[in-house]
């Protein structure tokens, strides 16, 4: 049984797989005031990004997908991807990065407060 992968806090400087690479680029491509993408992960294997602008506000609209899929699972459409199900939140900056307290204002205010494992 493969135990589940539960870090939704915001740890460190989280890389983006090379599958969400490609969206990454094209979201920020779209987003011109976007300074960074913020990435859900879902248990189900789903991810909803969206570019966030300096002040943390969404430079561009949210996109689900899932990987090697025409369309999302039917859990994200019934649920739009519930908040219990995320397994990893985390923002891609775009370089230069922002200074330390800039990102985590940010990330704060897009994914959340969570207590410190």
């Amino acid at each position: 049984m493969k135990k589940k992968k539960n870090t939704k806090a915001p740890k460190g400087n989280r890389i983006a797989e090379k599958n969400e690479e490609a969206m990454i680029a094209g979201i920020l491509e779209g987003s011109p005031d976007g300074i960074g993408v913020a990435v859900i992960r879902l248990e189900c294997g789903c991810r909803k990004m969206a570019a966030v602008d300096k002040e943390g506000e969404p430079a561009s609209k949210v996109i689900a997908y899932r990987d090697s899929a025409e369309s999302i699972c039917e859990k994200c459409k019934k649920d739009h991807g519930d908040f219990s199900r995320v397994t990893e939140a985390f923002i891609d900056w775009v370089k230069p990065e922002p200074d330390a307290a800039t990102k985590e204002k940010i990330e704060v205010k897009v994914l959340g407060n969570y207590p410190q494992a």
